[in-house]
């Protein structure tokens, strides 16, 4: 008896603490790094202004809201993972289009 609840007690902590990790999106991921090592070398070298940043990484963080909130349940449909790539493209032409702007941060 004792060995049985031991037993249900590890997979009631396995199934409620593994839908997160199971639930992974690598790709996204390693897209949004790229994303903000672009906001941060367009910083450093004067291609975005203050202001500029602010607004981009507001959309990375919308992005994050997105993407844990399709985490939340343990699964990302194919749905869902359209979505954050939809979303991802767009932050992706907002920072290329900022950076390419004439307005340039004065040093």
């Amino acid at each position: 008896m004792k060995s049985l609840t031991t037993k249900i007690s590890a997979l009631t902590f396995i199934a409620l603490f593994s839908g997160p990790i199971l639930a992974g999106t690598p790709v996204l991921d390693n897209r949004q790094d790229n994303q903000k090592a672009r906001i941060k070398q367009g910083v450093k070298n004067g291609e975005l202004t203050n202001k500029e940043a602010k607004k981009l990484i507001q959309g990375q963080r919308q992005l994050q809201k997105m993407e844990l909130k399709a985490k939340s349940d343990g699964v990302v449909t194919q749905k869902e993972r359209a979505k954050l790539q939809h979303k991802a493209n767009i932050e992706s032409a907002k920072i290329a289009k900022i950076k390419h702007d004439r307005q340039d941060r004065k040093p």
